[in-house]
């Protein structure tokens, strides 16, 4: 047998006895598992922005994990098992995908973009943004529903428009904290961080990643300062915002 399919054969009857012998297992639902999934999702991101590969192998098989649970859990009330989810995403695959496993011609990535939003489309979707989950974080949400759109050509054609548009956004955001209209600020607001996603997707720049390195570089610098006022024995409530500030450059170069 192949040793990918003997893992996940020794992957599915180990679910079969959890679910079987395991009372934590046993009370599992599609519902409660949810939340579970989603911070297994970010765990998984994590090993990847810390490019740690072994991380990286556990949360995969943690993720998988999850997808054999809900079907094991749908296969108990006879709606569907993995089989059916592995034959599902084939299927889809292979209809998206003409360019492969059909007479379609494409010459790159942006058509083989268009072809996809057109193929859903035309599998019953009634808008190209149908697909963007509700539930999604807002940056996140963003990214997703430009790249939809771009998908079927609605999309700036250089990246020195966007940044033109980006400079538009911040002078009417600037104008209304002028007026201190708090509801138009916030609005405009929502304009300047929309359209900074959309140059960043012509800069090839994942914002979402791009944020969280930045977070993770803010957490390490403020960390040191905190370590070095501790090492001085002064609280960073009794120090000077100029004391602070020359620690804070100290670990810019570290």
């Amino acid at each position: 047998m192949d040793k990918r399919l003997e893992a996940f054969k020794r992957l599915l009857d180990i679910m079969d006895d959890l679910r079987e012998k395991c009372p934590w297992d046993k009370k599992q639902t599609l519902e409660s598992l949810s939340h579970l999934t989603i911070e297994e999702t970010y765990e998984l991101t994590d090993a990847i922005l810390e490019n740690d590969l072994e991380s990286l192998k556990g949360e995969l098989g943690d993720l998988l994990l999850h997808i054999v649970f809900y079907s094991k859990i749908a296969s108990e009330t006879k709606d569907f098992d993995i089989k059916d989810v592995i034959n599902t995403i084939c299927e889809k695959l292979i209809i998206r995908h003409p360019h492969i496993y059909g007479d379609v011609d494409v010459e790159n990535e942006d058509d083989v973009k268009r072809n996809w939003e057109s193929i859903k489309l035309k599998e019953g979707k009634k808008s190209v943004l149908q697909g963007v989950p509700k539930s999604l974080p807002a940056l996140v949400k963003a990214q997703r529903i430009q790249d939809k759109v771009a998908g079927i050509g609605f999309d700036w054609e250089e990246a020195h428009q966007v940044f033109d548009k980006v400079k538009e956004e911040i002078k009417e955001f600037e104008d209304e904290v002028k007026q201190d209209n708090s509801n138009k600020m916030e609005e405009e607001f929502g304009d300047v961080l929309f359209s900074l996603i959309n140059l960043a997707r012509h800069l090839d720049i994942n914002p979402e990643i791009a944020l969280e390195r930045t977070n993770k570089k803010f957490i390490k610098r403020f960390q040191f300062l905190e370590q070095q006022a501790k090492a001085i024995d002064k609280s960073l409530h009794d120090m000077s915002l100029e004391e602070m500030d020359r620690i804070w450059e100290k670990a810019k170069s570290i």
